[in-house]
C-alpha cells in the first residue's frame, strides 16, 4: 500500500489547488509498478479520440526509455481508474509493457471527474463536441449552473453556452464537427437555421464545396428569409472540346482560362490576370495596343 499524506479534497479549493495535487509527487509516495491489466481508464474521460500515430510515436519511445513520470491512479473494485495519464497507459499498452509505474492516491468521485474535464481543457485534446460533452458533464454530474462551470473554469458564460449548444446538432452533423470536417464556427452558424431539419444537408454542402463562414452565414440568412431549399451543387461537364481549347489557351497566355457554354451555344471567355502588368502582357500577346 501506497503512503499519502492526508489531503484536503473538495471542490472549492479551485483549479490550482487541484492540480497541486496532481503534479506534485511528494517525497513519501512511492512510485509502484501496476499491473497494467488492473488499470482502466478514467470514466469521466472526456476525450474520446486519440491521435493514433502520436501514441505510437509515445509507445516507441516507452519501448526505449521506459515511462518518465508515472501516471495517477486511485482505487476501484477490480484494481485502479486512472486519475491523470491515460495517454502514457494507453502508450505502455501499444509498447505491451506489464506494468505501468504509477501512484495510488484518494479521491472523490467529484474531483475525479473536474480534473479530468480540466486536464484536457488546459492541454487543448478536445474536439469541440467533446469539449461541449464536458461541460453538459459537470452540469449534470456535479448539479452546477452554467454560471457556476464558467466561474471553475475561467471562461465566460457565453463561451459555455455556445458550446452547449452543440450538443442540439443532429447526429450526422455531430459526426462532421467530430471529425473535424466543420469547425465550431461554422456549427455555430448552422444552428442559426429556423428550419433544424435543414441542418443537416447544409453541413454536407458546407463540408462538399468548402464554404466559408461568411458564405455559409450568407446560405443562413437567405434560408431564414425565404425559406427556401438548400440548393444543391450543380457540377458543370464541359466538353472534350471546351477543355482542349482552355488548355491550349492557358498554354498561349501563361494565366487561368475559363470557358463556360450555355444551351443555346453561346459562351463566356473569361482570362484571369494579376496586375495592370500582366493585363498588358495578354494585351500585347491579342496585338492590341491603347496607343
Amino acid at each position: 500500500m501506497t503512503n499519502k499524506k492526508t489531503k484536503n479534497t473538495g471542490l472549492g479549493r479551485g483549479i490550482d489547488a487541484l492540480f497541486a495535487d496532481i503534479n506534485n509527487v511528494d517525497d513519501i509516495e512511492n512510485v509502484e509498478d501496476l499491473d497494467i491489466e488492473k488499470v482502466r481508464p478514467n470514466p469521466y474521460q472526456p476525450r474520446k479520440t486519440f491521435d493514433e500515430t502520436s501514441l505510437r510515436e509515445l509507445a516507441d519511445s516507452i519501448k526505449e526509455n521506459g515511462v518518465f513520470q508515472p501516471i495517477i491512479v486511485r482505487k476501484s473494485v477490480n484494481g485502479f481508474e486512472i486519475i491523470s495519464g491515460e495517454r502514457r497507459y494507453r502508450a505502455s499498452k501499444l509498447a505491451k509493457k506489464k506494468t505501468v509505474p504509477g501512484i495510488v492516491r484518494e479521491m472523490e468521485e467529484a474531483e475525479m471527474m473536474e480534473i479530468a474535464v480540466i486536464e484536457n481543457l488546459q492541454r487543448e485534446d478536445l474536439n469541440p463536441l467533446e469539449e461541449a460533452q464536458a461541460y453538459d458533464m459537470l452540469q449534470k454530474n456535479l448539479g452546477l449552473t452554467q454560471e457556476q462551470v464558467s466561474k471553475r473554469l475561467g471562461k465566460s458564460r457565453p463561451y459555455i453556452a455556445n458550446y452547449l449548444r452543440l450538443l442540439t446538432l443532429p447526429a450526422r452533423t455531430k459526426k462532421l464537427l467530430q471529425e473535424g470536417k466543420l469547425s465550431m464556427g461554422q456549427a455555430r452558424t448552422l444552428l442559426g437555421l429556423k428550419k433544424k431539419t435543414q441542418i443537416d444537408e447544409l453541413a454536407q454542402k458546407t463540408v462538399k464545396e468548402e464554404l466559408t463562414v461568411r458564405q455559409l452565414e450568407a446560405i443562413v440568412s437567405r434560408l431564414n428569409t425565404d425559406g427556401g431549399a438548400v440548393k444543391k451543387a450543380t457540377k458543370v461537364v464541359k466538353s472534350p472540346f471546351v477543355r482542349a481549347s482552355e488548355a491550349k489557351l492557358v498554354d498561349k497566355f501563361g494565366t487561368q482560362v475559363n470557358i463556360t457554354e450555355s444551351k443555346k451555344g453561346a459562351g463566356k471567355l473569361a482570362i484571369d490576370f494579376a496586375s495592370t502588368e500582366d493585363l498588358n502582357r495578354i494585351l500585347d500577346i491579342l496585338g492590341i495596343s491603347l496607343d
